[in-house]
């Protein structure tokens, strides 16, 4: 009877795996073999990469490395518990103090991982006494925060004020109205239209938290991301970002009021029960926040960098969505096209691998090209010359 059982629970999920096939769906994990730069070795190729999230490509520089030595050789290679048993340290404090200072906030709580602390957020400030407004392109950390948390979740239209402000005028009834939205979302690179989403929680009594896990590092005067970009720091209640992208480290963090971040400690779940970020980790990423408040001139090459590659794209014919990010999304349709097109511009020493369902909606799958500080302007010649070589290929141009 085992015999029979495994072959079953064999043949069901083969069949599951056949149907990803079949659909043009299926994933596989490349390996890289060097760290993550602006050139990256890929199962022991040499690629150009232009698809990190590395925006400010600090995750190799050697103050960042050396930040992790000095603290490996001080505090060892684990936290070895929670935040709240035995896996406090004063780099974490240090780190959550920072993080409120370039928040513009009275404080800030670090979680393992920026999908944690969307979870922590979410199910900790709401519940079913309470209403959610979220984005329909929100990361889906926020998708599973919201439906962990069991408030009433309503989803808005992307970007759309319009559907989000009849949505709220019929949410009365509810203890609680939250409205969140990623700052820079993910997959299109544009901006969450912030000023109205603020403007909309002050007539309806709602709060605002907005996920700025791509603009941290990218957006604003001093880099802070979506708040500090549209000069509303002081309006928006919580402020989650991530600690791997920019900052090029590991974690998340919340940002807020006191009394926020002192609610977090003592309710959310994925802070009670997970242990610390090791020392190492904390002490990169303040370094890496020491580097982004000193040298603004990361950002500027990088906006730069960021418009050449758009508008180069562009006069190649090729369908790039609007914006103004790190964020190039080069739209090609169908998934098994997009693979083609990866696999071609791969040919060509560019790693840039395609994302298709349920990443993005179907019809929609595209090369998703991110532009990193550490490029060249050399670098953007070698990925359009690529672009036009592997377009012509896959028949896109």
């Amino acid at each position: 009877m085992e015999t029979i059982q495994a072959e079953r629970y064999a043949e069901q999920l083969s069949a599951e795996l056949n149907e990803i096939q079949r659909k043009g769906l299926y994933r596989q994990l490349r390996r890289m073999d060097s760290a993550s730069s602006r050139t990256v070795t890929v199962e022991g190729k040499p690629l150009l990469m232009f698809a990190s999230n590395n925006y400010l490509g600090l995750s190799d520089d050697p103050r960042m490395i050396e930040a992790s030595v000095i603290a490996l050789r001080t505090f060892g290679t684990g936290s070895s518990g929670s935040r709240l048993t035995t896996g406090n340290f004063i780099l974490h404090e240090q780190l959550e103090k920072q993080i409120a200072g370039f928040k513009n906030q009275q404080a800030a709580i670090v979680f393992n991982t920026g999908y944690m602390a969307n979870l922590a957020a979410l199910t900790a400030l709401a519940g079913e006494s309470d209403i959610i407004f979220s984005d329909e392109w929100n990361h889906a950390s926020i998708i599973d925060g919201c439906r962990l948390s069991r408030a009433q979740t309503v989803v808005y239209r992307h970007a759309d004020m319009a559907d989000l402000q009849s949505k709220l005028a019929n949410s009365s009834r509810y203890r609680r109205r939250l409205i969140v939205t990623d700052g820079v979302f993910s997959m299109d690179g544009d901006i969450a239209p912030l000023p109205e989403i603020v403007r909309l929680a002050e007539q309806f009594d709602a709060w605002v938290m907005v996920d700025d896990a791509h603009a941290t590092g990218v957006l604003g005067e001093r880099g802070s991301g979506t708040a500090d970009y549209f000069g509303l720091s002081k309006q928006v209640m919580i402020q989650m970002g991530t600690l791997s992208k920019s900052i090029a480290a590991e974690g998340g963090y919340i940002a807020g009021s006191a009394e926020l971040i002192d609610l977090l400690r003592n309710r959310a779940r994925p802070f009670i029960y997970s242990t610390a970020l090791p020392p190492a980790v904390i002490a990169a990423a303040s370094c890496a926040l020491r580097i982004i408040e000193s040298e603004p001139e990361r950002r500027v090459h990088l906006c730069r960098l960021a418009t050449r590659v758009r508008s180069g794209l562009e006069e190649l014919g090729c369908r790039v969505m609007k914006g103004n990010t790190p964020i190039i999304p080069v739209l090609i349709g169908d998934a098994e096209t997009a693979v083609r097109m990866a696999g071609e511009l791969e040919r060509e020493g560019v790693f840039a691998p395609a994302i298709r369902p349920p990443t993005v909606p179907s019809g929609s799958s595209r090369i998703r090209l991110t532009v990193m500080a550490s490029h060249t302007d050399a670098d953007v010649d070698c990925l359009l010359h690529a672009f036009a070589a592997a377009g012509r290929r896959v028949g896109l141009l």
